[in-house]
């Protein structure tokens, strides 16, 4: 009977995997706790032990794009790295790390770039881009500071968000000393992937993913 019921909670983990996934991919779904509370109410499934990891969530965003949009979004994921070159050109001089779904390879045709910034004062970036007539917007994102569990613990970062030609584009802004200890990834609770200016121009012109778990250009 315990083994009937694994198999059963199993393959519920798996089809809100699934589910999530496809919000994630295909309908701009950002969030993966949201993504996986939505998935769940959509198929009736309640129960939290059955809730799949966001790691499972990730693996089955990448299969769904293999499956459904392999050509289409191959040359959507390359534009946006493009995209990411131009704006980490423009902001160098606050050592721009792209990181999140552009990096990694599962970002969708709605995904935003996620791009840290790290600067000694959060109004350098504000007048730079104010200077260079870029309209922005404000918020605010909670990052899990490396070794850390408690929400007491995690970190708000204020961030920048532009409207870039295929989407938009968030920049976080970290304080300098936080460049060698980045923030866990929100996927596998590990440490984000990040490449920089010139990691990224060597991943564009491979056109080859990066590798989860690695962390180039630092």
């Amino acid at each position: 009977m315990a083994k009937e019921n694994g198999g059963r909670q199993s393959q519920l983990r798996q089809l809100i995997a699934q589910q999530a996934a496809r919000l994630m991919a295909d309908e701009g779904v950002s969030d993966y706790g949201y993504a996986k509370r939505k998935a769940g109410r959509q198929l009736g499934i309640t129960e939290d032990h059955c809730m799949p990891t966001n790691a499972e969530v990730e693996e089955e965003i990448k299969l769904f794009h293999e499956i459904y949009n392999s050509a289409g979004q191959a040359e959507a994921l390359q534009q946006l790295r493009a995209d990411a070159v131009i704006v980490m050109q423009m902001l160098e001089r606050f050592n721009p790390y792209l990181t999140g779904a552009v990096l990694d390879g599962t970002a969708g045709r709605y995904a935003a770039t996620d791009i840290h910034l790290y600067a000694d004062s959060l109004k350098d970036v504000e007048m730079f881009l104010l200077n260079q007539q870029v309209p922005y917007e404000t918020n605010e994102k909670t990052y899990r500071k490396n070794g850390d569990k408690k929400d007491s613990e995690r970190k708000k970062v204020p961030v920048f968000t532009l409207e870039g030609p295929n989407g938009l584009i968030r920049l976080s802004v970290f304080d300098t000393d936080d460049e060698r200890n980045p923030p866990k990834s929100a996927s596998k609770g590990t440490l984000s992937n990040k490449a920089n200016l010139r990691s990224l121009m060597t991943l564009l012109e491979s056109s080859k993913p990066l590798e989860t778990g690695n962390t180039a250009g630092v």
